[in-house]
């Protein structure tokens, strides 16, 4: 790593490239700026796969003759795929190669995308979708740690980690445009995302061959991997994201058998897990090592746990938040979908914003107060959608809403991934994301599960013709998931001070815990 002192804090008239370059292990100024920029587009590619599909599901419906009922497992077999396999792939990225699991991530895409473009059938769509989605699943994590170890605690990590976090809202816009263009004015319709994909993917995979520094030896003494802790996570994830995506479709709802037994199941899976990860932590050195070790959670005096709790609830919360307000828009004011998304739209350039400026104070300001900031207004967001009056003008309620409900997300994604990498060990970046990413994922998948089921709890709250007052309690939903995020912050996470701290005044709340028991 360089030696470059860091006690410079980010001006407005600054360079960000040269910033860059200011901090590297020697990369040149060019190398470092595009190194950054492959990670985002691997950002970018990862949310628009994932945004991109539910626009285009009635083409893909009517050419494939789906029922509307199954139309929903293109997008889920992605999710639960792309979500569920985060903390395996994240585990053995730290232990065999960050650089090779980016590459096989983006590199699989490429193939399941084309799969996927080329599907004649329903089943061999849904096979497709689910295994299209370990590709982001393997190269998320990656990125995270290549980030982490390519940038030491500095503005140059401020710069990196906030950029690859404004891909997010850009990868859901884009998904969400693109998509329904590319399947309305194309010969080749639902299939042509697909093709986009691909090739956005290829220019990652080719990125991250030329871009990405040498992947070191690992540090670990023992690099077994914990199979057994492997499947019963994974196994446990797949069945609980399922039973939260699938609990208020079910026939008779959360009341359903299946429903029921699966979500037993999946906790009691859990459960052992975390059992067996606790036995193995115990017993190191006699056993291989655990898949992830429990004493991870209280790094920084539990407040790793804290920013873990805080990024599912506000997940939770901001698609919740961003799912109703679209069916609001298309189901219960009848917006035509192209409007439905321009309405929506100024959310991406608020969310590019608020990444600029997480840029410009990170190193100033204290976490605390970026997450209360941020999440009060995502829950001020889903305010407004609560109380929301349809024969207001879009401008008295829904813009307002795009532009704060954005704030907490990217506060939460970008601060937050810099804390994770900030009070973990070099050999557990990857594996510390992937457990980021699972939480987000896993919050997502629950913020919409109890909001569907607020939803439908109303007399009449269920299909388009639903009351004003069933999506204004799904808002109310939201809203107090946000709000819960801001009272964890004001808590549990005062002390931290900046988690873009300049080495000359490092904060030992957030310092490197390199001589902790490991």
């Amino acid at each position: 790593m360089s030696n470059t002192p860091q006690s410079q804090t980010l001006g407005i008239g600054d360079d960000p490239s040269q910033i860059i370059q200011e901090h590297d292990s020697g990369r040149p100024r060019w190398k470092s700026v595009l190194l950054v920029f492959t990670c985002t587009l691997a950002m970018i590619t990862n949310l628009a796969s994932s945004t991109a599909v539910p626009v285009f599901l009635p083409v893909i419906g009517a050419d494939l003759n789906i029922p509307e009922n199954q139309l929903q497992w293109i997008v889920s077999s992605f999710s639960l795929s792309s979500g569920c396999f985060l903390l395996l792939m994240g585990r053995l990225a730290d232990l065999h190669g960050r650089k090779k699991f980016f590459i096989l991530g983006t590199a699989w895409l490429v193939a399941f995308s084309i799969g996927c473009g080329f599907a004649q059938n329903p089943v061999t769509l849904y096979i497709l979708r689910g295994l299209q989605g370990l590709g982001p699943a393997s190269f998320i994590p990656a990125c995270l740690g290549i980030l982490a170890h390519a940038f030491p605690p500095s503005r140059a990590r401020s710069i990196a980690f906030a950029t690859f976090s404004a891909g997010a809202p850009i990868g859901g816009a884009l998904g969400t445009q693109l998509g329904g263009v590319l399947s309305q004015y194309t010969k080749a319709s639902w299939r042509a995302p697909f093709y986009l994909f691909a090739g956005l993917s290829a220019l990652c995979a080719v990125g991250g061959a030329l871009l990405i520094d040498p992947d070191l030896p690992s540090t670990e003494p023992d690099t077994r991997v914990d199979w057994l802790g492997a499947l019963l996570v994974t196994s446990g994830l797949v069945l609980l994201v399922f039973v939260l995506g699938q609990g208020s479709l079910a026939t008779q709802g959360w009341k359903t058998g299946y429903i029921i037994a699966l979500l037993i199941v999946s906790i009691i899976l859990l459960v052992m897990f975390l059992v067996w990860q606790y036995y193995l932590e115990q017993h190191e050195g006699t056993h291989r090592p655990p898949l992830m070790k429990l004493t991870l959670w209280s790094r920084a005096k539990g407040k790793f746990a804290v920013v873990q709790v805080i990024a599912f609830f506000e997940w939770a919360g901001f698609l919740s938040w961003y799912f109703w307000a679209q069916v609001y828009y298309e189901d219960y004011a009848k917006i035509p979908p192209v409007l439905t998304a321009l309405r929506m739209l100024p959310m991406t350039v608020a969310g590019g914003l608020c990444n600029v400026f997480v840029v410009l104070v990170v190193s100033r300001v204290d976490l605390v107060y970026l997450i209360v900031f941020g999440t009060s207004f995502t829950a001020l967001g889903a305010l407004l959608f609560a109380v929301i009056q349809p024969s207001a003008p879009y401008w008295a309620y829904g813009f307002p809403s795009t532009i704060v409900a954005v704030f907490g997300g990217d506060f939460v994604f970008a601060a937050g991934t810099m804390f994770v990498a900030k009070v973990t060990l070099p050999h557990e970046q990857s594996l510390a994301g992937g457990i980021f990413q699972t939480l987000t994922q896993l919050g997502t998948s629950f913020g919409l599960g109890i909001s569907t089921l607020v939803f439908n709890s109303l007399p009449g709250g269920m299909g388009d013709d639903a009351p004003l007052k069933a999506y204004q309690a799904a808002q109310w939903t939201a809203f107090g998931m946000a709000i819960v995020c801001s009272l964890l912050a004001a808590l549990f996470l005062r002390g931290v001070g900046p988690v873009g701290i300049d080495e000359r005044r490092r904060n030992p709340e957030v310092e490197h815990v390199a001589d902790e028991k490991s």
